[in-house]
């Protein structure tokens, strides 16, 4: 297994047990308290996002495998697409600006941060999918363009995965985490913790896919709506 693994890029080796065992399963689905918006996605249609983006990054960009992507965006559905987009591609992401990056990924309110990347990316995050209007001259508007590439990848090499960890090194951290987090397969893992840092990132959401659990994600929560939450989500694990 270990073997077959230092061959597969990141998302592979979350993404392909799941869609082999349950792939119309729910897996992430994904609250915002403060706009009342759900979005549930299962794992084919994470799949199918997650596709897209690296066809993005690859035949739009130009990235090829070991390309340094800054994803500087909040815990999100969209979010979690982006990062195992970058991941099939076979690009290392860091989470903070870096002026050497080969892509920036942000939302409007982060564009300062993106000085300096090659390519940048634009991301409105709207529930939508609404596009980001009155964007300036040379940075895309993510929304717009991943919709026209196709939702099957096939990855052409294995690079960095995060914040110079290889993928061994991520998979073996996300494991640890799960079983520390007492995380297993078909576990609903709600939380509302971010993903900033490369450790709340892999505890956060890989070590969720990594055990074969989903993820119930919740941003500005309420806690008046957390116990109705659990028992409608069926949540059997907490964090945050």
């Amino acid at each position: 297994m270990r073997d077959l693994e230092q061959a597969l890029t990141l998302t592979e080796a979350v993404l392909d047990p799941i869609l082999a065992r349950e792939p119309a399963g729910p897996r992430v689905t994904y609250y915002d308290d403060a706009t009342g918006a759900r979005i549930e996605l299962s794992g084919l249609t994470l799949a199918n996002w997650a596709a897209k983006t690296a066809n993005l990054v690859r035949d739009e960009f130009g990235l090829t495998p070991g390309a340094r992507v800054a994803v500087l965006l909040p815990a999100h559905w969209q979010t979690a697409a982006v990062l195992l987009g970058c991941w099939w591609a076979g690009t290392e992401v860091v989470l903070h600006p870096d002026p050497d990056a080969d892509l920036a990924l942000a939302t409007v309110d982060r564009l300062d941060d993106t000085d300096g990347a090659g390519e940048v990316a634009a991301l409105s995050l709207d529930p939508m999918g609404m596009p980001v209007r009155d964007l300036p001259v040379g940075i895309t508007d993510f929304a717009t363009s991943v919709r026209v590439h196709g939702d099957q990848f096939l990855p052409g090499g294995i690079g960095i995965a995060l914040d110079g960890m290889s993928v061994p090194e991520v998979l073996a951290e996300a494991r640890t985490s799960a079983l520390r987090q007492g995380f297993s397969e078909g576990d609903r893992v709600l939380s509302s913790t971010p993903w900033d840092t490369p450790a709340e990132l892999i505890d956060g959401f890989v070590a969720v896919l990594a055990a074969g659990a989903s993820l119930v994600q919740v941003v500005n929560p309420d806690p008046a709506l957390r116990e109705r939450r659990v028992e409608t989500e069926r949540v059997t694990a907490l964090r945050g």
